[in-house]
């Protein structure tokens, strides 16, 4: 098969799957381009509201494809940042399942989810100096924001792969499943999200990624949504809150 993003739409969770599995999922230019649309879409269905970002098979994303450097690298680079930045603006929560290898525009990828979990024996690796490539400004920044300044030096610096161990004690997973168990914790887990309230989500969202001119545009949200009475009722009368705010109300 040609490289490709699959996807689908599963009891309102999203799963986007890179698709290269002879090149480790590794990331083509047409894959690039193909992100932003797919994301967009996927923002708009009201069904959906959690996505999932997972690789083929055994692994994440190796990165992206040397061979769609050999034109330019900054056009390549312009593809990646533009696809980061749509998955970083996603309007709902965003999950990065990592197994195997998560090394490059992977992890520029996974780090732009708003989550990431991953397998016992996934390596992640931000390697641009092992091709003389400058980081993003934007990925850097939010490289930072997870590990920060130290481990992010650490990281570009060197272009070296850690383990799981160190990337959840730097807080650049959240959370590390033993072998076969992280398919089963992310349905959980997103299961979990999907019966949360989305003006919650979606406001909290926004705030933690440092928007603070829209307070009076969340409170009046808030008092229209019926968000907050019905998860007080719920929890009064011991039942699951049925909560009907969405990001297109």
């Amino acid at each position: 098969m040609e490289p490709e993003l699959l996807h689908g739409v599963t009891d309102g969770v999203a799963t986007v799957v890179l698709h290269h599995p002879a090149k480790r999922n590794a990331m083509t230019a047409a894959m690039w381009g193909a992100l932003p649309p797919l994301l967009e879409t996927l923002a708009a269905a009201a069904e959906v509201r959690a996505l999932v970002l997972t690789g083929a098979g055994g692994t994440f994303c190796a990165g992206a494809d040397i061979s769609t450097l050999r034109g330019s690298a900054e056009e390549a680079q312009t593809l990646a940042v533009r696809a980061e930045e749509a998955l970083a603006a996603f309007p709902k929560p965003t999950l990065a399942a990592v197994k195997g290898h998560c090394v490059g525009g992977g992890a520029q990828l996974a780090a732009a989810c708003d989550l990431r979990f991953a397998e016992e024996g996934a390596l992640f690796g931000v390697t641009p100096a092992r091709l003389g490539i400058v980081y993003p400004a934007s990925a850097t920044r939010r490289l930072v924001a997870l590990v920060g300044p130290a481990t992010a030096k650490y990281l570009l610096f060197s272009g070296e792969l850690i383990d799981t161990e160190r990337a959840l004690r730097t807080g650049l997973v959240d959370e590390v499943l033993p072998a076969d168990e992280l398919d089963k914790r992310v349905a959980e887990f997103t299961r979990l999200l999907v019966s949360r309230s989305q003006l919650t989500q979606a406001a909290a969202k926004e705030f933690v990624n440092g928007r603070a001119d829209r307070d009076a545009h969340w409170a009046s949200q808030a008092r229209g949504s019926g968000d907050t009475a019905e998860g007080v009722a719920a929890f009064l009368e011991r039942r699951e809150p049925r909560f009907t705010w969405t990001t297109s109300g």
